[in-house]
């Protein structure tokens, strides 16, 4: 295994492990301030929307702001969906970098996420691509597009399920 994809799969697990602990601050500080955050909604069995401005998306983010909005109404007790929040385990598997340039790097990888929440236990699983950009401090997430593969939602979803 290549130093580079070692480092990019503890990126990973340390965002999931971030996710799960409710560690919000430093799990949106993780991505850049331009980030787009898109869960496509699947328009047939085998296509899904492309481009959150023309189709439908089950969640998008044209910003950071918009998590931190989002982080900001589970804090707040105004987010009466989520309430209350789930306990999630984030797993990710089969990560591969499919592109390398000088700063950027985008990444493919499986997700599964298993949760509980009012006494019932679920699953949302899928694969995501990232856009990660190189800084001093570390990678950060300049672009994070989701596909969730078993769309049938029985509870809320939320980018804490992702």
């Amino acid at each position: 295994m290549s130093a580079l994809q070692h480092q990019v799969e503890q990126f990973l697990y340390e965002k999931s492990a971030l996710c799960d602990a409710r560690d919000w601050d430093a799990y949106v500080g993780l991505f850049t301030e331009d980030c787009e955050f898109h869960l496509p909604q699947w328009n047939s069995e085998y296509d899904y929307t492309r481009d959150p401005k023309t189709g439908i998306s089950l969640i998008y983010y044209s910003s950071r702001a918009g998590l931190e909005d989002r982080v900001f109404r589970l804090r707040t007790g105004k987010a009466s969906s989520a309430l209350p929040l789930p306990r999630t385990l984030h797993k990710i598997s089969n990560v591969r970098i499919t592109e390398e340039s000088a700063d950027e790097l985008v990444v493919e990888a499986g997700w599964h996420t298993l949760f509980t929440r009012m006494n019932k236990a679920e699953e949302f699983y899928g694969y995501v691509t990232y856009r990660l950009v190189k800084t001093d401090a570390g990678f950060r997430i300049r672009r994070k597009h989701i596909v969730l593969l078993n769309d049938v939602i029985n509870s809320v979803l939320d980018f804490y399920h992702l």
